[in-house]
């Protein structure tokens, strides 16, 4: 096993690593350094992390650096450590760390149990008015201490490192970021780095079913919080991309345009990519003018004949469309942020069919159960695709044999007579 020297050492040595591959953009070395960290932090926790002095507490170690704050949070509890997480709270450029502490402490423990100790790295406002209602809450008594020797020190030295190194890791990748938004607007002929790219995308099966997405991405890498499902009302002819991404449009920017008009520019887009080519950028540009949309940057992003990641093409409206050099960070980045539109389209569209499966019109067929209504969905993509099949298209359906397809085709069209 390596040594605790060894394994501090050898974390100091992978994060230089990471911070240099961060700097010269190659992500994918970075990421790969910032996983072998991330595995050595949690090898070290599980190994040396089982205080026998501390039963039951949370260990909240601190770090800050580079006006950001980090706190990691060790759970032990029956004297092993049952694992923990970084944390990153926002806060003002010269808030002292005994407040930032102090209200972590106050919003994490609002909708979750309260142990009987919590071991912090700085002295607290307060902390005995703290300590109180936390233990009012709890019902029981809660300690609030800041250690200053033993196994309980050497417990809270072994968070704030990890606090140290996650945030470096953080810094890092957020500098990476900044460099990647930089060579966007480079690309784009911006004034400025992009603060948020929005990136749509849909999905359906026969326009069964159909969403759309939007994902957002910016200085903070991909901002989950922002990301936004779509379902179509239609009406929408089955297969009408462009039918589904101007209803995605107008209802975003319905919104957003109101929000502008009240003041609120926060959620304003400053880059609009979309997967598609000269067909696709025109129809999306059409629905920006009409809807009086300006001063976003519209891109569309689509894959050469031989569909090969690398060979993407740019449409921009600014002149003839371009490719960027297969190994070019910015469009490492940009392919990204295009998957995970995919991404989330796809899961989004698989959870909304997944619910249909439920209760169904299908029910109402007899012989019909759950096997035979999940294949007949499956196949079809919703009830109605099922009610508008003919007979040969039911006796074809897997699972169905000629005598089950005769079945539902009668329940959907009660004036038929077999032959």
């Amino acid at each position: 096993m390596i040594s605790c020297p060894a394994r501090t050492v050898l974390r100091e040595t992978l994060g230089h690593e990471m911070n240099k591959a961060a700097e010269a953009l190659d992500f994918e070395r970075a990421a790969l350094l910032r996983d072998r960290i991330r595995a050595l932090a949690q090898m070290q926790e599980s190994s040396t992390i089982n205080p026998a002095s501390l039963p039951e507490a949370d260990v909240l170690g601190l770090w800050q650096e580079g006006g950001q704050t980090c706190i990691q949070v060790f759970f032990i509890r029956g004297g092993r450590n049952n694992g923990s997480r970084s944390f990153f709270p926002a806060h003002t450029q010269d808030e002292a760390a005994g407040d930032i502490l102090s209200a972590f402490i106050a919003q994490f423990y609002d909708d979750k149990p309260c142990p009987a100790r919590i071991l912090v790295n700085a002295d607290l406002p307060e902390q005995a008015l703290l300590a109180e209602a936390l233990s009012l809450r709890r019902g029981r008594k809660v300690e609030i201490t800041c250690p200053q020797r033993g196994e309980k020190k050497q417990v809270l030295d072994h968070a704030v490192t990890n606090a140290r190194d996650a945030l470096k890791r953080r810094l890092a990748e957020t500098a990476g970021q900044a460099r990647l938004l930089e060579g966007v607007a480079t690309l784009f002929g911006l004034d400025a780095p992009p603060g948020r790219i929005e990136v749509y995308d849909n999905s359906h099966i026969q326009g069964a079913h159909a969403y759309g997405v939007m994902i957002v991405g910016g200085p903070e890498g991909f901002d989950r919080k922002a990301y936004r499902k779509f379902r179509i009302r239609g009406p929408v002819t089955p297969g009408d991309d462009f039918g589904m991404m101007r209803e995605v449009l107008e209802r975003r920017f319905g919104r957003a345009l109101k929000e502008a008009e009240a003041g609120d520019t926060s959620n304003w887009p400053d880059v609009l990519l979309i997967d598609g080519g000269a067909g696709q950028y025109s129809a999306v540009r059409a629905v920006l003018d009409e809807l009086g949309v300006t001063g976003v940057k519209l891109v569309g992003i689509a894959k050469g004949p031989d569909r090969d990641a690398g060979r993407e093409w740019f449409y921009t409206g600014d002149g003839a469309p371009f490719q960027l050099d297969a190994r070019d960070p910015v469009l490492y980045y940009l392919q990204r942020l295009r998957d995970e539109a995919h991404r989330f389209a796809i899961t989004t569209h698989r959870a909304g069919r997944s619910k249909t499966l439920v209760t169904s019109e299908l029910d109402d067929i007899p012989g019909i159960g759950p096997a035979r209504k999940k294949m007949l969905l499956n196949t079809f993509g919703s009830a109605r695709t099922v009610r508008q099949a003919g007979l040969a298209e039911l006796e074809a359906a897997p699972g169905i044999n000629r005598e089950m397809a005769r079945v539902i085709y009668g329940h959907f069209h009660p004036d038929w007579q077999p032959g």
